[in-house]
């Protein structure tokens, strides 16, 4: 179990009453098929903490946010099927990036908007779908929106229409990579959880004995 924070301090782990917006045509894909260069080429999705993996946790925080979620991974397939369906691995060889995941995933996502989210951020806002849905709504030209706390954008907490999908492919075959680039492209618009700071902490580290926890940056 995560430990609770004292009342009132900490929304991550407050239960919500969140006024949402109609959430049923969003599905969600968890990122899991990096190399874990940071955590010395760990699967960081299996990687635990608070006695459970990443994985875990963060499914528990973005399921009841969607009409269905699928994993993105390249390793350990038949450890993470047991916890959701799996889209296909990454077409492109040797670790591409989270950009390879989700084109790979496009053979099995077919609702009206995609939701991106990190395996190893477990504590994500409970209303995280339904504030970027409800900015994506309101800037029509938008093809997506992500979160942002201070001057921090977290490009992996984003909400993408389908057709903004049609880009992909050409964007990496022209050699690019990066996240932020592709969604400069679209006119991405950032979303603020400066009242959930804590709720973006991500894991970089694996739990140690001593303590049971892990590094969070």
């Amino acid at each position: 179990m995560i430990p609770q924070p004292p009342a009132g301090k900490n929304r991550c782990e407050s239960v919500l009453s969140i006024d949402r917006p109609n959430l049923h045509g969003i599905e969600a894909l968890v990122l899991a098929g990096g190399a874990g260069r940071r955590v010395g080429g760990q699967d960081k999705g299996l990687l635990p903490w608070h006695g459970r993996p990443l994985i875990e946790h963060v499914i528990e925080r973005i399921s009841p946010q969607v009409c269905s979620l699928h994993i993105s991974c390249n390793r350990n397939r038949h450890v993470y099927a047991r916890h959701a369906p799996l889209t296909p691995p990454d077409l492109r060889q040797d670790y591409q990036g989270p950009l390879a995941g989700l084109e790979a995933a496009q053979a099995v996502l077919h609702h009206a908007r995609v939701l991106l989210v990190p395996c190893d951020t477990p504590r994500l806002p409970q209303d995280l779908a339904a504030r970027l849905l409800s900015k994506l709504e309101s800037v029509p030209d938008a093809q997506v929106c992500y979160a942002s706390t201070g001057d921090k954008a977290h490009y992996l907490c984003a909400l993408l229409r389908r057709e903004a999908l049609t880009s992909l492919t050409a964007f990496l075959d022209s050699g690019e990579r990066a996240v932020h680039r592709w969604f400069a492209q679209m006119g991405a618009v950032a979303v603020s959880f400066d009242d959930q700071r804590e709720c973006f902490l991500n894991i970089n580290a694996m739990e140690t004995p001593a303590t049971g926890q892990t590094t969070a940056t």
